[in-house]
Parts: C-alpha cells; structure tokens; sequence
C-alpha cells in the first residue's frame, strides 16, 4: 500500500530515502544539507568516539546548522543509526567462490570472512541494536548473497534462511567479542597478550580444582593463553558450524546420518 505521496506508509522516512523513495524535504531544506552528509558526520563522530557519542546535536554541531534542521531528513536518532549502519557496512562484494564453482561451503565461508571484515573495520556498528529484520538495500544485499552461497546446497529455502541467521549471529558475536577484548586492552593499558596473561594468574588464584575441576586441567595444561593463530576461534568456529550444515544437508538428502540409515537415529528435516 502507498500514501498519497506514492511511497510506502509502513516505512519511516529514513529506510525510504536509502531506497530512494523519499524527495527532499518540502519545507525550506537548508542549502548543502543532506541525508547523506548528515549520516557521513554521524558515522565520523562515531568512529572517533563511539556510536554512544552520537547524537542529533553533536552531529548538527559538527555540521554547522541547528538541530531542528536535521529532523527534515531523519526523524529520530534510531533512524539515524540503521542508516549509519548502512553507509559504513556497505554493500557485499562478489563472491570469488560463486563465480568459480567452488561450492556452497567455500561460497559460506569466504561470505562470513567478508563480513567479518566489514565489521572489524567498524565495531562501533556492533552496538547498534538490531530492531527487525534486514530491510535497508545493503542489509538486504548480504542476506541475498548468503542465500545465493547455499545454491545447490539441496537445502529447503527455509533452512537456507536459518543457516544464513546462524552464521551471520556468530560472526556478529565473534566480531563483538574482539570489540570487547580491544576496549578492555585501552582501557587497563595492556597489550592483548598481558591481558590474557593478567586473566590466567587471577583464575590461578581463584580457581580451586576439587570444585573446577575442568578449568583448573584447562590451567594446568596451558591452553589458557590462547593459540598463537589470531584467527583460530574464528576458523574453528566456522568449521565446527560448518560441519553441523554438511551434516544437515545429508540428512535432507536421505544419506548417511538420515531417518532412513540404520547406522543414525538423527530427526528429519
């Protein structure tokens, strides 16, 4: 359904101009304001200082107009922040591993890694809340790519859905632990490796082994440091939930593992 203006009334203002749909303000826009140059001056006052330093008059204030002037274009700070989110993610690059047929897991993986760097790039974005589903062009954009990643999978379109929320929540989750580890590391003044370090001798102190018995063989064996890969719990994590959508697929396509293999007992998808 469409408004008297031609543009969808269930959408705010905001998502209709990262579509395209919305004109300019009607009443007076100031010249040289726009949407896009108010969410560039947000996005850089959230990359100098974070997404909580944000808001509708510091960015006016950075921009040199009054704050009423920005509600023409953005009706509310929560606006603001999906578009912000928007402009910094950006929209996916292709898939090496689609345009050679390498296959949905190769296709998955390198989709995952792409937007873990975007992430990486601009952890501020992790903090902003997730309000639905993914409904600007460039959210829109990457959840189509991992649906395209899974083609040929023999997954039904519903679980193609599910496995693409899974991966993308991990890689979201991946990517904020490792924004919270690097605001830690600032904030005590320590390097990554004397943070861990500091973590260790504490649990050493805390942890008795008669009621931990798990952490204090965790303790004694040394894996506490960490493995010396940077990427290993990404990669790890990966393949483990990579494995469990192999193991889906088998099952959809009656193989081993499946209801009607003698040697499984795994439920039908």
């Amino acid at each position: 359904m469409t408004d008297k203006n031609g543009s969808g009334g269930d959408l705010p203002a905001s998502l209709e101009a990262a579509w395209g749909l919305r004109n300019r303000p009607a009443k007076g826009p100031r010249p040289g304001l726009s949407l896009e140059r108010i969410v560039a001056a947000a996005v850089g006052i959230a990359a100098a200082d974070g997404l909580a330093a944000v808001s509708m008059g510091k960015v006016a204030q950075e921009l040199g107009v009054s704050t009423m002037s920005l509600y023409r274009y953005v009706s509310a700070k929560d606006e603001l922040y999906v578009l912000m989110q928007e402009a910094a993610v950006g929209a996916p690059e292709p898939l090496a591993a689609l345009e050679n047929g390498a296959g949905w897991r190769a296709a998955l993986t390198e989709w995952a890694a792409a937007q873990r760097s975007r992430y990486y790039a601009h952890l501020w974005a992790l903090r902003i809340p997730i309000g639905g589903p993914p409904a600007t062009p460039n959210s829109i954009a990457w959840w189509e790519q991992g649906l395209q990643a899974l083609e040929g999978s023999g997954l039904a379109e519903g679980d193609k859905t599910s496995v693409v929320l899974l991966v993308s929540n991990f890689v979201r989750s991946e990517a904020l632990m490792m924004s919270d580890l690097a605001t830690a590391v600032v904030t005590r003044g320590v390097t990554p490796d004397e943070l861990a370090a500091s973590h260790e001798r504490t649990l050493k102190r805390l942890v008795d082994p008669a009621r931990h018995p798990g952490i204090a063989r965790q303790l004694e064996t040394g894996v506490m440091s960490g493995p010396e890969d940077p990427e290993y719990e990404f990669t790890f994590g990966m393949g483990v939930l990579l494995d469990g959508v192999e193991a889906l697929i088998r099952r959809a396509a009656g193989g081993p593992g499946s209801p009607g293999d003698q040697g499984g007992g795994a439920k039908s998808v």
